[in-house]
């Protein structure tokens, strides 16, 4: 784990959670697992010896806590830093770890793929202590955002959009009463692959966090997807329940770029969705092209279009009848009125594997 900051040295802010994945050369061999223990040991080192990140105008940005773990491709690296903004974190930290890769003789032709933040929630928030700052600590400077950057940031998010293709414009409220613009749906439609993407990426933290622990999302400090299910079925969260919502999760960003489209086709489909929203919702502010309260006039008319009913919302309310609720391994069950299928993977069978 990474080295915690003294009190003097964070900044009132906002704690986000950051998914980094950095990966070796494409044309680089796969990391045995003494490569991997390396990996980890370089940037764990760096990172521990970083105190601060200096942004525009003197803002700082504190690192207070990380998790490193490699696999034969490469490195994902959980970061947990205070900011004043999301914006400032993402970037900052994408420039941090290219810097880090760049001075790193061991790591030259690395790449930082895939960098991504949300908000903590205060049960994380609070399960971190603060200790003392390193003697020999780093501070690196961060310059900010330039509207190049931005840009370029938007540019990719129109051009995402062009490879969902289960949707047309109008179910982003384009040619609606709302006024929604053409480039407005399209921003939302390539923001929504993107969030896709992040959830993808989390779940495998998620997934190798659980089977280092061998236990359940209950009895772990913090996840990165799973703890945005509903808590109260937390329990059931076990390695393979991970494994097989990330399968469900394929089989959507799948579904989301073929033509025409049918409603979730299993629960843990609809909760993939619904997750992936509020990821897309990071893409669109981080590229501050379309703002919360136009965000939700959007959102509230793709609902209509893309979800068949509001049952996986009625799962986060902890006051109903949890005896009820089918159990979560039937959440991967194939909605037969939907789709004429025993299951819609071998892999979400009930033992999690082909039938």
């Amino acid at each position: 784990m990474g080295g915690p900051l003294s009190e003097h040295a964070r900044l009132p802010g906002v704690e986000y959670q950051l998914t980094a994945e950095i990966t070796a050369p494409v044309d680089a061999p796969d990391l045995d697992p003494l490569q991997q223990a390396g990996v980890v040991s370089l940037l764990d080192t760096r990172l521990n010896s970083l105190v601060s990140i200096e942004g525009p105008d003197g803002m700082e940005i504190a690192p207070v806590e990380h998790s490193i773990n490699a696999h034969p491709g490469g490195a994902i690296v959980h970061w947990l830093l205070d900011a004043p903004a999301l914006v400032f974190a993402e970037d900052a930290t994408r420039t941090v770890l290219e810097q880090l890769l760049e001075e790193t003789e061991l790591l030259i032709g690395w790449e930082v793929k895939h960098c991504a933040v949300t908000a903590t929630d205060d049960q994380l928030a609070s399960a971190l202590a603060v200790g003392e700052v390193p003697e020999n600590g780093e501070v690196v400077e961060f310059t900010g955002l330039t509207e190049e950057e931005l840009a370029e940031r938007r540019s990719r998010l129109l051009d995402a959009s062009r490879h969902l293709r289960a949707f047309g414009l109008d179910a982003f409220g384009h040619g609606g009463a709302d006024g929604v613009s053409a480039e407005e749906a399209r921003y939302v439609a390539g923001a929504l692959l993107h969030g896709v993407e992040m959830l993808t990426d989390e779940l495998f933290g998620d997934i190798q966090t659980l089977e280092d622990e061998d236990t359940t999302a209950d009895q772990v400090d913090a996840l990165w997807v799973l703890d945005e299910l509903p808590q109260q079925f937390a329990a059931g969260y076990s390695t393979l329940f991970a494994k097989q919502f990330l399968v469900a999760t394929s089989i959507l960003g799948h579904r989301l770029t073929r033509p025409g489209w049918t409603p979730p086709l299993c629960t843990a489909e609809a909760l993939a969705l619904h997750i992936a929203k509020s990821r897309a919702e990071i893409e669109l502010d981080l590229a501050e092209v379309v703002d919360g309260e136009r965000l939700a006039e959007i959102f509230a008319v793709f609902d209509e279009h893309a979800f068949e009913n509001r049952d996986h919302e009625s799962l986060y309310d902890s006051t109903g009848d949890s005896a009820e609720t089918p159990p979560v391994e039937n959440w991967f069950q194939p909605h037969r009125h939907l789709i004429d299928a025993e299951t819609l993977h071998p892999y979400l069978t009930d033992e999690g594997s082909p039938a």
